[in-house]
């Protein structure tokens, strides 16, 4: 597994909030606990609310969906695009700016915001291919408002036909909630990690068995 799938990894076992061991981290993900704790480090260092220590556990203190706040979902959107772009792609004056610009959006952001990771701005490694998953969000959100069933093709070539039910923001990465109807399960998709998002005839509708209360209802079970 690369590094940043394990961040990945550890971000989605974090989020639930709960309490977790490193020692049952590292073993469901097949590493050292010294991994887990040096991967532990690089995700408090590039701002994920992770709380916890050696010894006792770890926790992430964000929930799982970012709220629209004072901003629209499109308007959050371009801000951290237009942040990531400049963020991540240049240096000097305007990397600079980006930097000053992303703390002073922390400094005025309600304080019991939930969801929005600390020092939003821009995403630094391990995260910063993130930024290639924007290209897909207009589909993606698209097809979640009109119930517009999408053929997506990840990177490894993997293909899919789903039915986008959320998207999520969490620790600088855009996922998506679907129905795989290939696979006939609930999957959550990271949308850097997709390399087309093609849309395809046809509309779904609701389906039991198929609905985000249905996921919940799931993952509720079998916690």
């Amino acid at each position: 597994m690369k590094r940043s799938d394990r961040l990945y990894s550890l971000i989605q076992i974090l989020k639930d909030g709960q309490l977790h061991r490193a020692e049952d981290i590292a073993r469901d993900l097949s590493v050292s606990i010294r991994t887990i704790y040096r991967d532990m480090d690089t995700l408090i260092a590039s701002g994920i609310p992770v709380e916890g220590e050696r010894g006792l556990g770890y926790s992430a203190r964000a929930a799982i969906t970012l709220p629209p706040l004072n901003l629209t979902e499109t308007e959050l959107e371009a801000l951290h695009l237009g942040l990531a772009a400049v963020g991540n792609g240049v240096e000097g004056d305007l990397k600079e700016a980006a930097e000053s610009l992303s703390a002073k959006i922390d400094a005025v952001l309600p304080e019991d915001r939930h969801g929005a990771p600390k020092s939003f701005g821009f995403a630094v490694y391990p995260f910063s291919d993130a930024v290639h998953g924007f290209r897909h969000l207009q589909t993606l959100r698209a097809a979640v408002r009109n119930r517009q069933k999408l053929q997506v093709t990840m990177q490894d070539g993997q293909i899919r036909d789903v039915r986008p039910l959320k998207l999520d923001y969490w620790g600088r990465v855009w996922t998506c909630l679907v129905w795989c109807d290939t696979e006939a399960a609930f999957a959550t998709l990271r949308a850097d990690q997709m390399a087309i998002a093609a849309v395809l005839p046809g509309l779904f509708v609701d389906e039991p068995g198929k609905r985000i209360e249905d996921y919940h209802y799931e993952r509720s079970t079998d916690s």
